[in-house]
């Protein structure tokens, strides 16, 4: 009965992140993300996880689609396609990209902290207090990391989303 659920959701996850990439219009891509951050909360409650799922909801489908939704009334995306991104070309920003991979990847072997047979909580009554202790003590460079993930994504939208002078 659980696999069943889980294929369901899993196969509902995938169908919405399909649609949230090959959308056209970017609200429908933005309900899309919503729709697949809920199918993940909801394999989060088949893994017994309640307190990820809710985390799940509250964060992502709260926070952070609130954000997406702002930013995308925003900008004009209709002047947005006509314009350029970078005027200078795409090597600047290839270069960027190719950077924050290798800093991304060198952060990974770097900790050396990632295992997949880690236990975040265990069946108990504590597992609030082991996952805050995991994910501070043991997973803080992770965390830093998309925590500047996050922060540099903000920045980014600000930029976007202001109007040029003139």
């Amino acid at each position: 009965m659980d696999q069943g659920f889980f294929l369901l959701f899993a196969t509902v996850s995938v169908i919405a992140a399909l649609t949230m990439v090959l959308a056209r219009n970017p609200v429908h891509s933005a309900l899309a993300l919503m729709a697949c951050f809920l199918q993940i909360s909801a394999i989060f409650v088949l893994l017994e996880a309640p307190f990820l799922a809710v985390i799940q909801i509250f964060v992502y489908v709260g926070a952070i689609m609130v954000l997406f939704l702002f930013v995308i009334m925003m900008i004009d995306v209709r002047e947005a396609v006509l314009q350029r991104f970078l005027p200078g070309g795409n090597l600047p920003a290839l270069v960027l990209l190719v950077l924050l991979g290798a800093e991304m990847l060198a952060l990974v072997l770097w900790s050396g902290r990632f295992s997949a047979t880690a236990t975040v909580a265990t069946p108990g009554g504590d597992e609030i207090r082991q996952l805050s202790t995991t994910l501070f003590a043991d997973y803080l460079l992770p965390f830093e990391a998309a925590s500047v993930i996050l922060l540099a994504a903000l920045v980014g939208a600000i930029v976007l989303a202001r109007k040029e002078p003139g």
